[in-house]
């Protein structure tokens, strides 16, 4: 049983290293969560649900079931696999059911069972079932990179997105006090002055609401010179934290590659290693090439030489000659 579970580990695991079994699964969930993306989409369209309502019903019971037995074999697994390993079996599979990747798995199948016990708008569960597309991120290292940054920078978020609902309850109250009495059904209460500021902070302006006082107006440009920095913030930590994650990255491969040429050469394994290594950081070929012969002119670079003549210590530069640390000629 031991045996049984860390394979199915190996074979769930995101990255296979070789392993046929494991590409091929990840393939057939790939194709089958796009296909399910495709069926709900099409299922809109009341003309196609008519006519191939037990397609799309069969369909929907096989892509459940597979997803609920993957579901439940990856918490089963989850305690051998590399990245969330734990000798405790049931806190493991606690933590387990916690993390982004777990969740995500979970909504992908609770639509459906949903739908069975209770009476949900199917067009409700439709619109959850689409939260499947977030299964690919899984299998794509953007989508990977994207979560672990969301997690990162958390706190950051939080605090930016407090500010915004600051500024959006201000504007909504400013505007209230001067446009409720000319305009009392766009801004007779706070409520619904809110409408006018988010499209005013976002700076969006659909134009359906506008203050018509000279006062209100002045207080409009206000909110939409602050919201122009206001609403970027966000977008400025996402960046940030993006740039922070690529060179995390870049760190970790720098330092295999350092570890790989601590012999002074790269034999078969440690390239395939290297490979496997930059598919699950994301980097691409050529961005690993330029990490890998920077390193290896650094350290030529800073490679020592003894001259066979005088006894005395060379640099060597990359693309210079040799020549004496004290600038003396060589003897």
């Amino acid at each position: 049983m031991l045996q049984l579970r860390q394979r199915t580990a190996q074979i769930l695991g995101t990255h296979h290293h070789g392993d046929l079994t494991g590409k091929l699964v990840n393939f057939f969930l790939i194709s089958l969560i796009s296909l399910n993306v495709v069926s709900i989409v099409l299922e809109s369209e009341p003309a196609l649900l008519q006519a191939y309502r037990p397609f799309f019903l069969y369909f929907e019971w096989f892509s459940v079931t597979v997803f609920t037995v993957e579901y439940l074999a990856r918490l089963w697994s989850c305690i051998d696999l590399e990245e969330t390993r734990d000798p405790r079996p049931v806190m493991g599979r606690l933590k387990y059911m916690l993390t982004p990747l777990a969740v995500i798995d979970l909504i992908a199948i609770l639509p459906f069972y949903m739908g069975l016990y209770l009476t949900v708008d199917l067009r409700f569960l439709r619109v959850l079932r689409l939260l499947r597309l977030l299964k690919l991120s899984r299998y794509s290292t953007a989508m990977g990179a994207l979560l672990d940054v969301l997690q990162e920078e958390a706190q950051t978020l939080l605090a930016a997105l407090v500010v915004l609902v600051m500024m959006l309850v201000i504007s909504a109250s400013g505007i209230h006090l001067l446009e409720a009495k000319l305009q009392p059904e766009a801004f007779g209460s706070i409520p619904s002055a809110m409408w006018w500021s988010i499209t005013t902070l976002t700076t969006v302006g659909y134009g359906d609401v506008t203050p018509i006082t000279p006062m209100g107006k002045v207080f409009g440009a206000l909110i939409m010179l602050i919201g122009v920095g206001m609403v970027a913030l966000p977008a400025a930590i996402l960046a940030s934290g993006f740039a922070e994650n690529m060179r995390k990255r870049r760190i970790q491969y720098n330092a295999f590659i350092k570890h790989a040429l601590s012999d002074g050469r790269l034999d078969d394994e440690e390239r395939w290693q290297l490979e496997q290594l930059r598919e699950e950081l994301g980097l691409s070929r050529e961005e690993s090439i330029h990490l890998v012969d920077a390193l290896v002119r650094s350290q030529l670079a800073r490679q020592q030489v003894t001259c066979p003549h005088c006894g005395k210590d060379f640099t060597i530069h990359v693309g210079q000659e040799p020549s004496p640390d004290n600038g003396d000629q060589a003897g």
